[in-house]
């Protein structure tokens, strides 16, 4: 199937044949569904914490945190287009040469182009959109009363002005301050700068970025970071990666034979977010908190996200405390029986691990063993918040294929929603995940795990794709929260649903959590 052309360009992107061969049966064999067991719900794989609890993990956190390597981890490679779709398609239907269509003014929902529009100085790029036009010689507000839609468009959306449609999210305006607008980028440097503060007075966060972005996006942070050093009266350690070429899948055609460009070479496409698990790996930190690029508030509703993140970074490190005793003990060989039936108690009561059937006849030597095997692995601790009818994965018990269940965050994609019993577990789910993990990736005697040793390749995702006016099939890896973590220590926390204020269209910036 493929030349030797072919298998220079493979190897240059660092992917192994044996890689490439797996794809490709992915795609013939498709990927099986995941096997629900039951919704995690609270008190049954969702804790919820007394206040005394909160208030007690929120010290311990602010304790500890300053002694040891805390970063954030923000994936943020994506491009900000889907936030426009809606305003793309009216711009086209301009276009057409028909005038307004008439559902613009028919149509006044929030979501819609004539709230979009009738709000438009709400927006924090409002006046750089105004300077924009004003260098043609034109007013944004003349602009707006002729209802010259395509030129104000033109200037958001295209080259000619703010060129917001071939940005990522991190460098759109998101919130208006006295001082300025703030990029949701900005936004995460306070947060950060807020419980990622060592002893040193250094914040450190990491972003994901595309290699067409990282130009605009070094020339923000050179821009903004002296602002907030001297706001917060610290350093802030910014550094970026991009998505390794080595990440990327095959794509095929519907009868699953790989596709080529124009010019003959082999068709390969970025896999999804699961792509990232190398970027995670290659950090060099005992706490890493993740969290999307678009789920950021003004500073106004900043303080329950920074109470809930030491919150939960304060539970992963209570958790971690009593693993890695364990596990140095058991190491050690200097352990009692008492301690291994206390560590096995503290396992079962926080589902840290699913311990075989028969455990407990079992000698304590064997316990032991069983213990330090199944527990030595990566920590992750996950924020749930009730479900108001917003997508995102939602937290479930599953069966493994060992048999063993295990928490795991699932997605639509991944149940068979033609099994009636599956669909009305996937349904009876009270809680979803917004994407706010605090995660360890370092084993006891502080060496990093290899995370793909912890990854579900089942979970894969098959997707429909276009390119050039043809069909192919697109493989997506394991989720970076799903599949690619499927291995790890998983604890499910309650948060507040304050916490979650995602935007995912233009018109979220209009919400009044972003006012």
């Amino acid at each position: 199937m493929f030349q030797q052309d072919d298998l220079n360009q493979i190897k240059k992107k660092g992917i192994t044949l044996k890689t490439l061969e797996n794809q490709l049966d992915h795609f013939r064999q498709g990927f099986p569904f995941i096997r629900l067991l039951r919704p995690a719900i609270l008190d049954d794989g969702i804790i919820t914490l007394s206040e005394k609890q909160k208030k007690e993990f929120i010290r311990f956190f602010e304790e500890q945190a300053p002694s040891l390597r805390v970063i954030k981890f923000v994936p943020a490679s994506g491009a900000a287009s889907r936030m426009f779709k809606h305003l793309f398609e009216f711009r086209e239907s301009l276009e057409a040469g028909s005038g307004i269509p008439e559902n613009y003014f028919s149509d006044t929902s929030f979501n819609s182009v004539n709230y979009f529009f009738h709000n438009i100085q709400r927006f924090a790029f409002y006046h750089d959109l105004q300077s924009s036009l004003m260098k043609e010689g034109k007013l944004l507000e003349q602009a707006l009363a002729k209802k010259d839609f395509a030129l104000i468009l033109d200037h958001l959306l295209g080259e000619v002005g703010l060129n917001y449609a071939a940005l990522p999210k991190a460098l759109l305006a998101f919130h208006s301050y006295e001082d300025g607008p703030r990029a949701a980028m900005e936004e995460h440097l306070v947060e950060a700068a807020n419980y990622t503060r060592d002893r040193n007075d250094v914040s450190t966060i990491h972003f994901t970025v595309s290699p067409e972005h990282i130009g605009k996006f070094d020339a923000m942070v050179a821009a903004v970071k002296e602002k907030y050093e001297a706001r917060f009266h610290m350093h802030l350690d910014i550094h970026h990666s991009i998505q390794k070429s080595s990440t990327d899948t095959i794509a095929v055609d519907e009868d699953n034979f790989p596709l080529r460009k124009p010019k003959g070479t082999l068709l390969f496409r970025p896999s999804g977010h699961g792509a990232l698990l190398a970027n995670l790996g290659e950090q060099d930190a005992d706490v890493i908190f993740i969290k999307n690029i678009d789920n950021i508030v003004p500073d106004r509703l900043k303080p329950p996200t920074i109470e809930n993140k030491k919150l939960i970074g304060g539970f992963l490190l209570h958790i971690r405390r009593r693993i890695f005793d364990f596990l140095k003990k058991a190491g050690s060989g200097n352990i009692t029986i008492e301690e291994i039936h206390e560590m096995a108690s503290f396992t079962a009561s926080r589902n840290l691990v699913c311990l075989p059937a028969g455990f407990e006849q079992k000698t304590e030597e064997t316990q032991c063993s069983i213990l330090a095997r199944e527990l030595n692995r990566p920590i992750r601790v996950c924020g749930m918040v009730r479900n108001e009818d917003e997508p995102g994965g939602g937290p479930f018990w599953v069966a493994g294929q060992d048999g063993k269940s295990s928490l795991q965050i699932v997605e639509s994609s991944q149940v068979n929603m033609k099994d009636e019993g599956q669909t009305a577990i996937f349904r009876a789910s009270t809680h979803f995940n917004p994407v706010d993990l605090v995660c360890c990736t370092i084993d006891y005697k502080g060496n990093p795990f290899n995370l793909q040793d912890f990854v579900d390749e089942s979970t894969g995702f098959i997707s429909l794709k276009s390119s050039g006016g043809r069909t192919l099939k697109a493989l997506e890896l394991p989720g970076l929260w799903n599949g690619s973590m499927a291995g790890w220590i998983t604890l499910f926390v309650q948060i507040p649903l304050i916490t979650f204020n995602p935007v995912k269209t233009i018109n979220d910036l209009l919400r009044d959590e972003h006012q």
